[in-house]
């Protein structure tokens, strides 16, 4: 795509078709890593309990990140915020792929832990569509930014596939080869984004304290929301490669699966903005935790290759439903002056939910058996399912 072609676009519509690219090019990345990430933990760990620990420290690191890069964002941009991340996204791919090759689960952690840094810079895509966005049109620049992931879903587990034996004996190296090339791509994008600063003037608003816009009934069920729908999502899905391949079935089966789950995570996004605006955001993220409830029962149900894949696929259209639908709702919560630190603060409670679960997935999946995995979310489905029914009984007394 040439200037011309990119200048010549309306402003917020060029912005969001870039950033469904990177976006795109981000989650193609992270589809490779979480299909092999724990299969190599299980690999280099001296304890098969230890196997996610290294998808559990890139979790933890963005969460570490969320908050550091929203305020590098406020003081240097948008674009080169994201320049940043890419940077750092590639250099964590190159470790991890040393780190298979020295045998070194620490090096390999550390590795994943950068490749985290990266996903704390690149959750902010989102939030940059809903940025340049007028609020009519806000929920569905979000949700074709994240439709930027259909491509991810299809290419992904294809490139993991092609790369994970190209450096036999070693398995998997090749796959954060891969993801370091497809990193690097999005620097052509970039270089066309164009946000503007958020300007401040005498005439702004006071900037709230984080206290008093926290107890806002609207930012509970968006942060709860997003918490608990991505650390469901997350849960699962880090357990998923583990106990397929121990079921007996072969590495393509788990990538086959997960490629599908890819899918179902981002393909709704060319809807839900407009479910969004024509049933309003709490019902759809209702039915979206109660798709992840379905999720979890079809996965309890059986063992079969089939069950796995509905089950992740029901896992994708949930996650998509509630997170979709918590980042629409939190963009009602702040001010352009308070954006950087709302945004920040939801973003790292997100990510600790997300690094909680993926921290006791594989030790529970190791312990207890995937059953386990699955009636665990229950009760934190329960939870959110309450939270959005209250404040959708709320809402409609009030109206």
């Amino acid at each position: 795509m040439t200037s011309t072609t990119l200048e010549g676009r309306d402003p917020t519509v060029r912005n969001v078709i870039l950033l469904a690219i990177c976006q795109a090019l981000a989650m193609t990345g992270m589809s490779v890593n979480m299909t092999v990430t724990a299969l190599v933990g299980q690999q280099l760990a001296s304890d098969p309990a230890w196997s996610t620990v290294p998808l559990a420290l890139q979790f933890t690191a963005t969460m570490l990140t969320t908050l550091p890069a929203s305020f590098l964002m406020k003081r240097i941009g948008r674009r080169a915020g994201f320049a940043v991340g890419v940077s750092i996204g590639i250099v964590g791919a190159l470790a991890a792929f040393h780190g298979i090759f020295e045998r070194s689960f620490l090096i390999f952690a550390a590795g994943s832990m950068l490749i985290g840094c990266f996903q704390g810079f690149a959750i902010f895509y989102r939030h940059a569509a809903a940025d340049t966005a007028s609020a009519a049109f806000r929920s569905r620049a979000i949700s074709l930014v994240l439709a930027g992931g259909v491509f991810a879903a299809i290419v992904g587990p294809e490139l993991s596939k092609w790369s994970y034996d190209l450096f036999e004996p070693i398995t998997y190296a090749g796959c954060f080869i891969a993801v370091a090339c497809v990193q690097a791509i999005s620097f052509a994008f970039l270089y066309f984004v164009d946000i503007p600063p958020v300007r401040h003037t005498s005439e702004s608003p006071d900037i709230r304290p984080l206290s008093e816009i926290v107890r806002q009934p609207t930012f509970v069920v968006a942060a709860v929301g997003a918490m608990i729908g991505y650390g469901v999502m997350s849960f699962v899905m880090t357990a998923t490669p583990l106990a397929i391949v121990g079921c007996g079935y072969e590495f393509r089966d788990a990538a086959f699966v997960i490629q599908w789950h890819v899918l179902a995570m981002y393909a709704p996004s060319f809807i839900t903005g407009s479910l969004i605006q024509r049933f309003g955001v709490r019902q759809v993220m209702l039915v979206g935790a109660i798709i992840l409830v379905g999720a979890a029962l079809v996965n309890i149900s059986g063992l079969e290759i089939e069950r796995f894949w509905l089950g992740l696929v029901l896992l994708g259209v949930g996650w998509n439903f509630m997170f979709v639908g918590g980042t629409s709702l939190l963009a009602e919560c702040h001010s352009p002056d308070e954006r950087a630190k709302v945004q920040g603060l939801n973003d790292f409670l997100v990510f600790g939910t997300v690094t909680v679960s993926s921290f006791a997935s594989g030790a529970l999946l190791n312990s207890f058996g995937w059953n386990a995995v699955n009636y665990g979310v229950l009760p934190l489905l329960a939870l959110a399912g309450s939270v959005i029914a209250i404040a959708l009984w709320q809402q409609r007394k009030a109206a």
